[in-house]
Parts: structure tokens; sequence; C-alpha cells
């Protein structure tokens, strides 16, 4: 039996969610064009003929500017101690941000899968010399360059992270296929329409909490209350005659409706916590690994 976690480290906006999302073969991660999308660690699991894959998606590499990013980039230093394998992520532009992190893997002993990615929107050459440059940066990686958009080279990055696994009992039940809960995912649907809908400052400003979740026969209850940081924030977010807030609900219903399979009645609500990045107790609230 082979079985361990893959964790995904990268920049931001690199493909790593939507390359996990293409390996587990579920839209686990949610994905917008903007930075910093993900903000927590987010588990999916393969099960198969005798091995077990645990992925787990981490936030992009960012310079903190606040505690939030502090706790992101924790769950990165997290990452990379529990890792049984690293499938670091890349693309053609700019290498790691963060050379201490890149040093950091370089020196462990723990295998490296370094994907180069969003090769459709390159050249063979170009392709080629950014393997050439991977290869002397990390000279043990296994360096495979893909296009998880276009699913090239999918099956060999799983055929490497197989081979590349340790053999070990599997960690978690057969049919499970992340360690989330409910809430979080349906926490995490509003948070992407709220990228995909708001601009500038309003899509980082917002955190969005699960009240309640009732299920019931046919249709589930959700109240979900959406935190902001000032008061103007708060009323973009509703709109005028509160049409924004009501097309976000909408747009998220339907996402929750298709990944739950079931209908929903969902309810938004908006409320300010002043400079809740900054705040360890609200961060601790919305879940982060705040150290007391």
């Amino acid at each position: 039996m082979k079985s361990g976690f893959v964790n995904i480290i990268g920049n931001p906006n690199v493909g790593k969610s939507t390359l996990m999302n293409a390996l587990v073969g579920e839209r686990l991660s949610i994905i917008t064009s903007k930075a910093q999308t993900t903000r927590k660690r987010v588990m999916g699991i393969v099960n198969g003929a005798g091995f077990q894959i645990i992925y787990t998606d981490t936030p992009g590499i960012v310079n903190p500017a606040n505690k939030l990013h502090e706790q992101m980039m924790g769950y990165i230093g997290t990452a990379l101690q529990d890792a049984d394998l690293f499938l670091l992520v890349t693309e053609m532009g700019e290498p790691l941000k963060n050379k201490a992190l890149q040093e950091r893997i370089v020196k462990s002993k723990v295998p490296v899968l370094l994907v180069i990615n969003k090769i459709d929107l390159s050249n063979q050459q170009a392709v080629q010399e950014k393997i050439d440059y991977w290869q002397q940066e990390i000279p043990r990686a296994v360096v495979i360059p893909c296009s998880a958009t276009e699913g090239f080279n999918l099956t060999r990055i799983f055929n490497t992270i197989l081979a590349l696994l340790p053999e070990h009992p599997a960690y978690f039940p057969e049919d499970e296929l992340t360690s989330q809960t409910m809430r979080f995912f349906v926490s995490e649907i509003v948070r992407e329409k709220i990228l995909l809908y708001y601009q500038k400052e309003i899509p980082y400003s917002c955190e969005v909490a699960v009240g309640s979740y009732e299920e019931r026969d046919g249709i589930d209850n959700i109240d979900c209350i959406i935190f902001v940081e000032r008061e103007s924030q708060k009323a973009i977010l509703i709109g005028h005659q509160g049409k924004a807030i009501k097309k976000l609900g909408t747009e998220a219903r339907k996402d929750i409706e298709e990944f739950t399979g079931k209908r929903c009645f969902l309810s938004l609500h908006v409320k300010v916590l002043k400079d809740w990045r900054n705040s360890d107790r609200a961060l601790k609230q919305f879940g982060y690994a705040v150290e007391d």
C-alpha cells in the first residue's frame, strides 16, 4: 500500500488550485484570477487500488502585510513539515517569491515534483529553457511541464506522484474525499463569488462565516455572515437596493446546490468587523490556526 501527503506549494496565481482539482477529480479549491484566492489548506483525498494520495492545496507565497498573511504563510510552513512529497507548482514567469522557502525545499530530504504549469501559453524553446533552469535550481527534483486547464501531462504527474510516495497504510477511510466540513466549502463558495464580482480591496477585506447550517429533507437552510472592515465596504457589497448581494447570493446558491446535490435556501448578511485581518481573536474565530 502506498499512501502519503502531497503538499502543493507555489506563488499566487500559478494554478495550484486548478491542478489539485484536476488531480482529485473534484472542485474542492476555489479558483479565480485574483491573487490570494486560497487562504487556508484545502485537502483532497484520492483512493485507488493499493494507494491513497492526500493532496493539500496551500495559499500562494506572499510577503506578509498583515496577520492574515502571516497565518497564510504559516500554513505553508506546516506544509513543509508534514509532506511526503512536495508538489512545487511554477509557471513560465517569475521564480519562487521566497528564496528562503526554496532553500528549505532544496535542503529537505522530501522528494520534489516540480510542475511548470500554463505551458499552453508559451512555446517549446521557452519551456525547455525553464526546465533547464529548474533542474539547476533544484537538481533532485523531477521536472514536468503541464497545462492543468488543458489536462496536458496530468497522467504523467499522477504516475510520478505514485512512484514517489512511500509505502504506508491508508490514513483515511476509502470513501472519504476531504477532511473539510460542508460549512467550510459553503463559505469558500460564497467567498469565490465575492472575488469574482467585486473589485479593488473588497474581496481581500471580506471573510465569510456560516452562522447556521440546517439540513432538511429536500432543502437545506444556510445562513452566512460576510465580515468586512469598513461601513463603506458594506455598502458596496450590498449594492443599490440590495441588487449586488442578491446576485451574489443567487450565484453562490447555484454552486452550493451543485456541490451538495441538494436544494438550499441561502441567506447572506453583512457585518463590519474593523481591522479583522490584524486581529488574533477574529482570525481564530474564522478558523485560522492562531496560537494562544
